[in-house]
């Protein structure tokens, strides 16, 4: 079983641990990763391992600074624009890596780009600092199934599997980072995540594209994903009996009073606190003695785009090859 350790008193354990060639669950300010060496092809083994995630679903390369991140990717003008505006922080963008990049292939899925970014905890970036080398990190989940925003949820997921678990209290974003990919001349949005795409296009001075293509690029780009045990069903304004309820705002969907249990994502209707709320009141409703979870609307604007992403992945059709984050 895993031991859980508070961030203050982990770094040199931690470290250790990845430097020999193991994986270890972590803190960031989005969710928690499953962290690895993204130079040891046995170490990121393991994360796919660990998850029962397909290898074709690539990672994104956690570094401690633009510095570490210019030796493994291409920067453009407007990557360096948005590495200055939102680093450290919730965005990840898709970049060609340079010719000398050690990234293992595994962590790519073969492409000749890389998913990258700057995390905010402080504790993270300490230890990519203290290995010296980038750390490959998808959520620290099974694969497909809610992202844990606790160390405890992630101890509930993969306390079995693991041999530790970094404690740095609750996410606060509380949704995975926007992945956006930065060609020469075009902005792809290929995740909302915790920067909304408003702030990102003030930044580039552009509209972002549209994925086009079934081609994975990117991690959470699979349709059916973050999904807890129970159905979803979305745009509820009613609730029928035996259904959770996850609510939105002040105002109810008429039967409200029957749902077999109630979680308000925000009572005020904040976003920002509706998104930090997501993935424990998933799991909170996926324990309730329930037929299906329903959704209250959501606005689409702001962080609600990242919000109604997850859950439309968490609605889809379940893939029972265990493709996921």
């Amino acid at each position: 079983m895993a031991r859980i350790i508070r961030q203050e008193e982990a770094l040199r354990e931690a470290a250790a641990l990845l430097g020999a060639g193991g994986v270890v669950a972590i803190p960031t300010e989005t969710v928690y990763g499953l962290a690895a060496d993204a130079f040891n092809g046995e170490a990121v083994a393991k994360i796919f391992e660990t998850k029962g995630r397909p290898r074709f679903n690539p990672l994104i390369a956690h570094v401690s600074n633009i510095g570490m991140a210019t030796e493994l990717a291409v920067f453009n003008d407007r990557a360096r624009a948005l590495a200055e505006k939102f680093w450290p922080g919730p965005l990840t963008m898709v970049l060609p890596m340079t010719a000398t990049s050690p990234v293992h292939p595994l962590v790519t899925a073969g492409l000749d780009t890389l998913a990258i970014r700057v995390p905010q905890n402080t504790f993270t970036r300490a230890l990519i600092a203290e290995l010296d080398h980038p750390l490959a990190a998808p959520s620290a989940n099974r694969s497909g199934r809610i992202s844990a925003t606790t160390a405890a949820a992630v101890d509930a997921e993969l306390g079995d599997r693991i041999e530790l678990i970094v404690d740095g209290g609750s996410a606060q974003v509380g949704v995975e980072s926007t992945i956006v990919k930065v060609d020469d001349d075009r902005v792809t949005l290929l995740r909302p995540g915790g920067v909304a795409r408003e702030a990102i296009e003030d930044v580039v001075k552009t509209r972002l594209e549209a994925v086009t293509g079934a081609t994975v690029q990117a991690p959470g780009m699979l349709l059916s994903h973050y999904a807890p045990q129970l159905p979803v069903r979305l745009g509820a304004r009613e609730v029928n009996s035996g259904e959770a309820l996850l609510a939105f705002g002040p105002r109810r969907a008429q039967g409200s009073g029957q749902a077999a249990a109630t979680v308000n994502l925000s009572e005020a209707g904040d976003l920002r606190e509706a998104a930090a709320n997501l993935f424990s009141a998933m799991r909170e409703l996926d324990r309730a003695q329930a037929t299906a979870i329903a959704v209250e609307p959501i606005p689409e604007e702001g962080l609600g785009e990242a919000i109604n992403d997850r859950l439309r992945r968490a609605a889809a059709p379940r893939d029972m090859t265990g493709q996921g984050e």
